[in-house]
């Protein structure tokens, strides 16, 4: 069965905040399968006044981040369990990235994530980033839980 989220239910699951918390809803979300979540991209983002001022582009490594982030959600989601403060999904690879498509302000961006594979806390993915129905970025990615130790 499939279940969405906002921005309230989200934020249960990441520790990310502004201005990098890059999720703004979960439209579809299969417990153990996939995850499909919306980025809203706007020129107020931070990024944007240094990449690049002339022709705003939203970098690369963020669009990777936002599939990693939707990831998350799904790892947590579909292990039943919540984020207690002292469990983090890093990211542990990427693998076959590729760019296709800029992504501008005004854009929306759809994060399409589905699980691999999974054993002792490791997760492997497919992910893919659309904006409309132009592929903009996918890569095979990788996260595994982690126990941190509070530093502040």
């Amino acid at each position: 069965m499939s279940e969405t989220m906002d921005i309230i239910d989200i934020v249960k699951y990441l520790p990310h905040r502004y201005p990098f918390l890059l999720i703004d809803r979960v439209i579809e979300l299969e417990v153990g399968k996939s995850i499909k979540a919306i980025k809203n991209v706007t020129i107020n983002e931070p990024f944007f006044q240094g990449h690049f001022p002339q022709y705003p582009v939203m970098p690369g490594v963020l669009i990777m981040e936002a599939l990693a982030q939707a990831a998350g959600v799904l790892s947590f989601k579909s292990e039943g369990k919540m984020p207690d403060g002292d469990t983090l999904y890093f990211f542990a690879g990427i693998d076959n990235a590729r760019f296709k498509r800029q992504v501008l302000p005004g854009d929306q961006l759809t994060l399409c994530v589905e699980i691999v594979a999974q054993k002792r806390g490791i997760f492997k993915y497919k992910a893919k980033a659309f904006v409309g129905e132009e592929l903009a970025a996918e890569a095979d990615l990788m996260c595994a839980e982690r126990q941190v130790k509070k530093t502040v």
